[in-house]
């Protein structure tokens, strides 16, 4: 039979801050890390790297959760790499959020992704898989995020916005109500979006 016990795939500094919100909501106990073959057996915050993607066949047969606590910048390929791999293994993804954020009881957050701390997500909103979504982050009413997405420290997501799967939005940016941001698109930090953006947009200016 499989234990309750989370598997972290991830042993850098995202997964230090995945470590503290797990520890905070007390919901799972951590098995034990992911790594690079140089990591296995050194310890994060307490919890040691027990393996690497080698290895997670194998913990799948022991293990029944995992979360993906690799980061997310310029693309989403390692994470959804990662997702597809432990899909097909069999893992269950918990969905995680802080004891110091909140989610409407009228929203909807799906597995894989973590509410880190002070977030908010209002009524009627949706994150899809294996989102990150980071410290202080507004998501306001009806807004969607598809999956592999990372909303980072600080954004605002106006009600009624719409965010394409595998999308990175940067500290500090906000994105108007009733905007359309396509799918892989990469905004940098503390932009304003005020209008639509196409698939694959990359966006580093000062306004739109």
């Amino acid at each position: 039979m499989k234990n309750g016990g989370l598997i972290l795939v991830g042993a850098g500094g995202h997964a230090r801050s995945c470590i503290d919100v797990i520890s905070c909501t007390g919901a799972f106990a951590i098995s034990g890390l992911i790594g690079s073959p140089e990591e296995v057996g050194l310890t994060v915050d307490g919890y040691q790297v027990i393996g690497t993607d080698a290895d997670l066949e194998k913990l799948a047969q022991l293990h029944r959760y995992a979360l993906i606590t690799v980061g997310q910048i310029k693309s989403p390929n390692i994470r959804i790499g990662l997702y597809q791999k432990l899909v097909a293994y069999g893992f269950t993804f918990p969905v995680i959020v802080s004891s110091r954020s909140h989610v409407s009881s009228y929203a909807l957050v799906h597995g894989g992704t973590i509410v880190m701390h002070d977030a908010l997500v209002n009524a009627g909103a949706v994150v899809g898989e294996n989102c990150i979504v980071n410290t202080k982050v507004l998501i306001e009413h009806d807004a969607k995020i598809g999956s592999h997405c990372h909303l980072s420290t600080g954004v605002i997501i106006n009600g009624g916005v719409s965010v394409g799967e595998s999308s990175f939005i940067g500290s500090g940016s906000v994105i108007k109500e009733g905007v359309s941001i396509g799918k892989n698109c990469l905004i940098g930090m503390s932009q304003i979006v005020r209008h639509n953006l196409k698939d694959g947009t990359i966006f580093t200016g000062t306004d739109l």
